[in-house]
């Protein structure tokens, strides 16, 4: 008699159930289904340069998103266990205890995440096998016109040759599971406070009032499209510094998959056939090619992205002046345009996109202090942090990236052109004179 096919669902940064591969496959190979996310425990630890992994806002953000994954998948009759463990020391048991034949799950290729993977698989039975695909890109590795390593190191090469020889691909759909499929849930989704943090207030002048999860992504996706239409401006307005629609907004949910760029792609495309195509509906394509340009990049220089040199391996006097960074942390720098940014993503862990890349200039280019710490900082902080962008955009704005040019932004001319009447300055500024 053969043996009946087990699957087990790895969620990792992929926590929906629309265009989700992983999911996919194993609904269509096996006759039961089960599904595990971990929350852990090193995420949330210290890291060398004395900032948590994660930090209060993205772990709200977290647990919303895997309590929206939790409820779509149960309409799919798959049961999600959720546990605040390290993944290699429980995967082997749910491996063993439920017989399991498979497990799928996306790929990751930065070293903690390979770690992981490769003690997982250390302590399980050479016949289970592991399917992890690549769901993460909008342009598919195997349809891109370039091998991995030779990826340019010019954004604009990788951007020319993909929008011209590289198709999308469409989105995945799921069926439910059979009913019989269900099984109880027992685990516990954990609360901040298993994580160590305590509840917050959503401060009232966040850019990002918004939740964590796929129903609230794919909300937001038809608010900013059809309700409002603002995808027709969004390249005139997405270097606004208040509010929520002057930019997409998607980034935190894109961080942990709980939309795909695939998803938001073909929306576009309906959008552009529905309503209109403008310079604007091509920008938010653009944008999500720089996304994927950034996982091209690390996936092709590996540690690289985490060295003090960069993938360029430069060589700068960069400086570790603790006082220095405190006032860059707390938003008492000599700037007042720096000091409302970093005081927005203290209080509400979002920044705008302009704000970052004055923010991370002024670290590296002005106060010449080593970029990693200001990209740890951020990693704690950000909502949408993905270690890729987060990494590439640092590295890019330092001088050790994909900058041809290597610009230093002139923050006073920045303030001018961006917040022209300080209203964003006097928004977050209150506290300080100014």
């Amino acid at each position: 008699m053969q043996k009946k096919q087990k699957g087990l669902v790895w969620f990792r940064n992929d926590l929906r159930v629309h265009d989700n591969e992983s999911l996919t496959n194993a609904i269509n190979e096996n006759e039961t289904v089960i599904a595990v996310y971990f929350f852990d425990p090193r995420h949330y630890e210290q890291t060398r340069f004395g900032f948590k992994k994660t930090e209060k806002y993205r772990a709200q953000f977290l647990i919303e998103s895997v309590t929206a994954l939790r409820q779509n998948l149960e309409k799919l009759n798959i049961s999600l266990l959720v546990y605040h463990q390290k993944p290699e020391d429980s995967i082997p048991e749910i491996i063993a205890l439920n017989e399991i034949t498979s497990v799928y799950f996306q790929e990751e290729w930065t070293s903690e995440e390979m770690e992981v993977l490769e003690n997982i698989k250390l302590k399980v039975s050479e016949s289970v096998v592991f399917t992890a695909t690549y769901n993460q890109f909008l342009f598919h590795p195997e349809d891109i016109p370039f091998e991995i390593q030779s990826i340019p190191n010019v954004f604009t090469q990788f951007r020319n040759k993909c929008e011209k020889s590289t198709k999308i691909r469409p989105q995945f759909s799921v069926q439910p599971m059979p009913k019989e499929n269900w099984s109880t849930n027992e685990t516990v989704i954990p609360s901040m406070a298993t994580l160590e943090f305590t509840a917050f207030e959503i401060d009232s002048r966040t850019a990002f009032p918004f939740l964590g999860g796929e129903d609230e992504a794919l909300k937001r996706l038809h608010s900013y499209f059809w309700e409002t239409k603002k995808l027709s401006v969004y390249k005139l307005t997405r270097n606004g510094l208040i509010g929520t629609d002057f930019s997409s907004k998607f980034s935190p949910w894109l961080a942990n998959g709980s939309i795909s760029a695939k998803s938001i792609y073909w929306e576009i495309v309906k959008y552009e056939q529905q309503i209109e195509k403008n310079d604007s509906t091509y920008w938010l394509i653009f944008e999500l090619i720089w996304r994927d340009y950034f996982k091209y990049i690390s996936l092709k220089n590996g540690n690289s992205i985490f060295k003090i040199g960069g993938i360029l391996d430069k060589k700068y006097d960069w400086k570790s002046n603790q006082s220095a960074i405190n006032n860059w942390i707390k938003g008492n720098t000599q700037e007042p345009f720096v000091n409302a940014n970093m005081i927005e993503l203290q209080q509400t862990g979002w920044m705008s996109n302009r704000g970052r890349q004055n923010v991370a200039s002024y670290f590296a280019k002005n106060l010449l202090l080593d970029w990693r710490i200001g990209a740890t900082y951020f990693e704690a902080m950000l909502l949408d942090y993905d270690v890729h962008s987060n990494y590439g955009n640092w590295m890019y704005v330092s001088g050790v990236g994909n900058d041809p040019r290597d610009r230093k932004f002139n923050i006073k001319l920045q303030a001018e052109n961006y917040d022209g009447q300080s209203k964003f300055q006097k928004l977050w500024l209150q506290q300080q004179l100014f």
